[in-house]
């Protein structure tokens, strides 16, 4: 069921229910039209993974909101601005907008206002950002930005600008410190760079939560089952960030039904492929899943893409990696985690 259909840029963007409930979280596209019921605690930015460092930030708002009686909120951006200002670069997010929206809820946000980023937009210094937009318009009482987060024309507006102003238009303004993982500042270049590289303990331990790919089932190849090993082919969003091409251990999510499985991003060159596909072997399934939608967690990396020097020996790699995958749920890690 759809709640709302709005186009942003060149993709419609759906708002749907999760899991047959509305979203609790109120999701608002123009600024222009929403009437606050409540003055807000708010924060500014593209929050791409919705990371430990993002959740600390929210959850800071959402005490905030608790304590004064405010409503936590989130100005957020659609299309991502590097899109706007570098248009010749490959984007790659770590959320499509949905996936962002279900992280947002599920850290008790309580509203999300879906900027578009556009020239006009990106033209408004951060003096009239917070003046006309922040205090007039939204009525914010507190506001809580990363420690080295800058908004508004030649990113004019910064922490200084905000406590500069507080006095005159009412407001709190709070820092937050970086949030570490080990040694390095948790960010969401780095939980992007880990996933190219591979590494994805790595990022997940900087998401906190395992990374997710979502798609639909569609038809393939088929060449999976012929040797045993009957693949999902999943059509991913076209915006998402694939992890380093390989074979990783996963837990995948179809009509609420998750399952023990392997993932692999691959051209498959063994069998003479040629495009990079996602495909997932369900270890614990037999039946149709054509046209259905899957979720993806991806566990642990098994190994890069091999080309093997015949389909006898991918299928001896093929069954040293169930191995292992069913070695990983059996050392207490079960599907259910």
């Amino acid at each position: 069921m759809i709640l709302g259909i709005s186009a942003l840029g060149k993709k419609k963007i759906f708002i749907i229910f999760a899991a047959g409930k509305p979203l609790s979280l109120k999701i608002i596209e123009k600024l222009a039209d929403y009437y606050p019921n409540k003055p807000l605690a708010l924060s500014i930015g593209m929050f791409d993974g919705v990371h430990l460092g993002h959740r600390e930030i929210i959850r800071r708002l959402n005490h905030k909101a608790g304590e004064e009686g405010l409503e936590s909120a989130l100005i957020t951006f659609w299309p991502h601005p590097r899109s706007v200002f570098f248009p010749e670069e490959k984007l790659s997010l770590l959320n499509t907008l949905e996936e962002k929206l279900d992280l947002l809820e599920a850290a008790g946000l309580q509203n999300v206002f879906l900027q578009r980023f556009d020239e006009e937009f990106r033209n408004i210094s951060g003096e009239d950002f917070v003046k006309q937009l922040l205090c007039s318009r939204l009525r914010m009482k507190h506001i809580v930005i990363g420690y080295d987060h800058k908004f508004g024309k030649n990113r004019s507006g910064d922490f200084q600008l905000l406590q500069r102003l507080s006095a005159e238009y009412g407001y709190e303004p709070e820092k937050t410190e970086a949030v570490y993982y080990g040694d390095e500042v948790i960010s969401s270049t780095k939980i992007r760079t880990a996933l190219q590289q591979g590494n994805i303990g790595k990022a997940n331990a900087m998401l906190g939560y395992a990374y997710k790919l979502s798609g639909k089932v569609i038809h393939g190849k088929k060449i999976g089952r012929t040797i045993g090993y009957p693949t999902a082919n999943l059509e991913i969003d076209e915006l998402k960030l694939l992890p380093r091409k390989g074979a990783y251990i996963a837990k995948a999510t179809v009509n609420g039904i998750s399952h023990k499985a392997m993932m692999s991003v691959m051209t498959n060159p063994t069998v003479g492929g040629d495009s990079l596909q996602t495909e997932v072997h369900l270890l614990d399934f037999d039946g149709d899943l054509y046209g259905q939608t899957m979720q993806v967690e991806v566990l642990e990396r098994l190994h890069d893409e091999i080309k093997f020097e015949s389909v006898e020996k991918l299928i001896v790699r093929l069954d040293e990696d169930k191995r292992l995958t069913q070695e990983f749920f059996g050392a207490g890690l079960s599907v259910t985690r």
